[in-house]
Formats: C-alpha cells, sequence, structure tokens
C-alpha cells in the first residue's frame, strides 16, 4: 500500500523533528575544547582552533587526543556559553582519548550506549560544538563494522566503525550517536579524513585507566631495533614465514628482555608465531593485557634458530 503525499509529509517532519531533539539533547553535554599559544591566540591545537568533547562522567570531559598539542591554559566553552578552564589528568595518543577535569560546574552528561549494536547502515549522527557557533551536527549511515583492532601506535580498540558523514572543523573529540539516541563513541578522523568512532567500551576502559593510574600500562622490552631483511638461503634453511625481522641494536641493562638473554645482534622473527618484519609489528603486541606475560619469542643468531621465553615490562613513564 503506498502512502499518501500528505502521510509522507508528517512521516518525515516526524523524523526531521525527531533528529533535532536528539541534536539538542544529546548536544547538551557536548563542549568545545580549546587552547592559547604564549601569544593569547588560540592555536595549542594541531589541527583546529577548537575541538569537541564529550561531557562522559560528572566532571569528566573525554576529547582527542591528537587534537591537544600542549597541555596548558586548556579550557572549554560550555552548553550554556560560558568558558572555562580544565586540567588534563591523562591522555592516551594510541587510543586517541584524552581526559579533562572540569571543578564545581553541573550540566548534563551523555548517556552512553554500546558500538557493539550498530550494523552497518544504521544511521549516526556526528555531533560538534563551537565556541561561537554552538553545537552542530552531521548525519550519515555506518559505513563499516571490523573486529577488534590496534592503531598504528599499538592501543587496543574493541571494534573497527567507519561512518559515511562529514567530520567538520572542530568535530574530532565529539560524540557518534547511533538510532536510539545514546553515544556509541568518540568521533575521530582516521587516514585520508576517514571518520572513525572509537567505541564507548574503549573510551571507558581508558579513562578508567587513566582515572586510576594518570597513564595506560604499556609492554616494555628494553630493546632498541631496526628492520631487517634476511637472505633468501637462510629463511629457506630455517623455514622462516618471510624475509623480514628486527635486529636487536641496543639491550637495557636488567631490562626484560636482557633477563631473557637477548643479545645485541640478534634478530626477532617471530613473537608467540605471529611474524615480525618491523619495529611497528612488535609494539603492536605489547598492549596493556600483555603486561607481566611471558611470550615466545623467537630469534636468529648467528644464523641458527633459537627460542625465549621473555616476560614483558611495563614501560616506566616518560618524564617531560
Amino acid at each position: 500500500m503506498s502512502l499518501s503525499s500528505s502521510e509522507i509529509s508528517s512521516t518525515l517532519l516526524a523524523l526531521s523533528n525527531n533528529l533535532a531533539d536528539t541534536v539538542e539533547r544529546v548536544g547538551a553535554s557536548v563542549v568545545a575544547v580549546n587552547g592559547r599559544t604564549s601569544h593569547g591566540r588560540r592555536g595549542w591545537l594541531r589541527r583546529n582552533s577548537s575541538s569537541s568533547g564529550i561531557h562522559w562522567r560528572p566532571g569528566i570531559i573525554v576529547t582527542s587526543d591528537e587534537t591537544i598539542k600542549r597541555e596548558e591554559e586548556i579550557t572549554v566553552t560550555l552548553p550554556d556559553g560560558r568558558t572555562v578552564p580544565v586540567t588534563i589528568l591523562g591522555r592516551d595518543a594510541s587510543t586517541d582519548v584524552a581526559v579533562l577535569k572540569l571543578e564545581n560546574i553541573e550540566f548534563p552528561v551523555a548517556e552512553i550506549g554500546d558500538a557493539a549494536t550498530l550494523k552497518v547502515g544504521h544511521l549516526a549522527l556526528a555531533l560538534g560544538r563551537g565556541t561561537e557557533n554552538g553545537v552542530s551536527a552531521s548525519m550519515g549511515v555506518v559505513s563499516a563494522i571490523g573486529d577488534a583492532w590496534r592503531s598504528m601506535s599499538g592501543g587496543s580498540i574493541d571494534r573497527f566503525v567507519r561512518l559515511d558523514l562529514t567530520l567538520y572543523s572542530g568535530f574530532s573529540g565529539g560524540p557518534m550517536v547511533d538510532a536510539a539516541g545514546k553515544v556509541a563513541g568518540m568521533n575521530t578522523s582516521g587516514p585520508r579524513n576517514m571518520a572513525l568512532t572509537i567505541p564507548a567500551s574503549t573510551v571507558n576502559r581508558v579513562v578508567n585507566q587513566l582515572l586510576s593510574k594518570g597513564r595506560i600500562a604499556r609492554g616494555y622490552l628494553g630493546l632498541g631495533m631496526q628492520p631487517v631483511r634476511l637472505p633468501d638461503t637462510l629463511k629457506s634453511a630455517l623455514s622462516l614465514a618471510s624475509n623480514g625481522g628486527v635486529i636487536v641494536i641496543n639491550v637495557e641493562p636488567n631490562g626484560p628482555a636482557d633477563k631473557a638473554g637477548v643479545l645485541i645482534g640478534d634478530v626477532l622473527v617471530a613473537i608467540d608465531g605471529n611474524p615480525v618484519s618491523d619495529t611497528g609489528n612488535v609494539q603492536a603486541m605489547l598492549g596493556t593485557e600483555t603486561v607481566g606475560k611471558t611470550l615466545k619469542v623467537q630469534l636468529v643468531r648467528g644464523g641458527a634458530p633459537l627460542e625465549v621465553a621473555l616476560t614483558v615490562g611495563e614501560r616506566p613513564a616518560r618524564e617531560d
């Protein structure tokens, strides 16, 4: 049965009103995140003069870590137009999550959803807030869904979520809103300006760790390495999966690798059976969950295969 023009108009008007109501409701928990240069001009932020943030928990704002270049003089512009200072409680570049603390100010907290419920084709809203223009919105669909993945810097992301919509200037760090009107994650710009969503479950995990420790625990081997290509004859003789590997150029005294017996000149070719072709492969295997875990590291030493058991340490806190 076909719909009449008046029924179609009524349906579209209802959808339009629902979308506008959702933007207004969720937008009440979205802030603009601002920075200032030493000359008083906005500019601490790498890509934009401001990014967006989500009032994730009472007094806790989450935003995109990649947009924050310096940690001094960070402020947020609230939905009511006030601009107030915040402090950075912690940040994790590998998942692109930064956590900001807002003192003694109350306004709506976002209703958090679950990216695990998303399917390709679901409607999606991206919201952002500017310092002068208020809340803005972009609508599209979920264009791709995938399994858990690791960022290039080793961050563990619970689910791959790509959106087919425009992330306008200042939208990074803002919410991805699902069809139920809940915040399913935080939006960020991927390669070639791809719109990606960091799932809410990942954000929650990072927030919990940053609030408890102020940093994210990272696996640590205590090695200096660089890529190397092994000869075809050695690959064949040792039945290696590939010619790739990383040669050890430095071993930290009393570090995890040193205690396991790794020597300068050793070539790492696999970790727990996973081939290694460059240092990025190694870093990708050293997530939070590997700290304290014993890995089987396959080496080539003096042209002969060798396996050592290496217990992953925790990377020391960086001193800035």
